[in-house]
């Protein structure tokens, strides 16, 4: 079965998030914990959870995916933000333990003033801080595209980091298909040795998601803009492959436009739903 969601704003909770999904006829969804470039962690009722997880459950909705905000930056060497960081992973994985099934997504963050080397540790480092024995939620490193001190833009610096992790099984890996691109993975003409390079240098196991996002940039760009889906230079048949692709049966997808309606949403829901191969 195709797992195919959307972004949408968590502004008025979560059953809210779950029947905007569903009006789209997606079967999952990916939401912002708080502000994207910062802020406090959002209020939530115990009411809206306990209305949320029985409409979920209801609808088949499942792998809902948290997104971190851009602001965590767990590679910094400046202590105050990434004392920051540490945080807010720690409270968000708290509140998501009341959600299960929800992955928490994470951006490696940036080498600004230390090595690249020395940024996947600090990453790492982060990770260990937060990551407990017990949770449930996987944390899922967001694949970059490259752009300026970004770390993670290679499968090598995400392996790189995740083997540092000491409670590795609680990681995963999102692949996202415009910064992927971005870096220079030729989706378009090369899915298979994609896919391939990944697993042999990460592993396809820890591949827990995909965002599907076009590009208004060359492959190598180094550039994450993302274009309307379709009309970018990945191009909609190439988001539908990777969609089909059988290495990646069972993962869930996340579509991702730069102009996030609902209507923009359904309509591409409908058509990757149309091009899905699969059972």
């Amino acid at each position: 079965m195709l797992t195919i969601g959307c972004h949408l704003s968590r502004r008025k909770g979560f059953l809210e998030m779950a029947e905007e999904a569903v009006s789209v006829k997606a079967n999952t969804f990916q939401y912002f914990t708080r502000n994207p470039r910062g802020g406090a962690q959002a209020e939530e009722s115990e009411k809206d959870i306990a209305a949320y997880t029985a409409y979920a459950k209801e609808h088949g909705i499942t792998t809902a995916l948290a997104y971190a905000p851009y602001s965590a930056d767990p590679a910094t060497d400046h202590q105050q933000t990434r004392d920051f960081a540490i945080m807010v992973y720690a409270e968000d994985l708290a509140r998501l333990e009341q959600l299960p099934g929800h992955n928490y997504l994470i951006r490696p963050g940036s080498a600004l003033e230390e090595t690249p080397d020395a940024a996947l540790a600090e990453c790492a480092a982060a990770l260990n801080e937060v990551i407990t024995p017990q949770q449930t939620t996987r944390v899922l490193l967001d694949t970059m595209a490259g752009e300026g001190t970004q770390i993670g833009r290679s499968f090598e610096q995400l392996a790189q980091i995740i083997d540092q992790v000491k409670l590795g099984d609680h990681v995963g890996v999102c692949l996202d298909a415009a910064a992927v691109w971005a870096e220079g993975y030729d989706i378009v003409n090369d899915l298979d040795g994609v896919l391939e390079k990944f697993d042999k240098t990460i592993g396809l196991k820890r591949l827990l998601a995909v965002h599907l996002n076009d590009s208004k940039y060359d492959c190598g760009a180094h550039v994450d803009r993302h274009a309307r889906i379709g009309e970018g230079k990945i191009g909609f048949a190439a988001l539908a492959a990777l969609m089909n692709h059988p290495a990646l049966a069972g993962v869930p997808f996340y579509l991702e436009e730069p102009d996030s309606t609902l209507v923009i949403y359904e309509h591409d829901i409908a058509r990757f739903q149309e091009a899905y191969t699969g059972k």
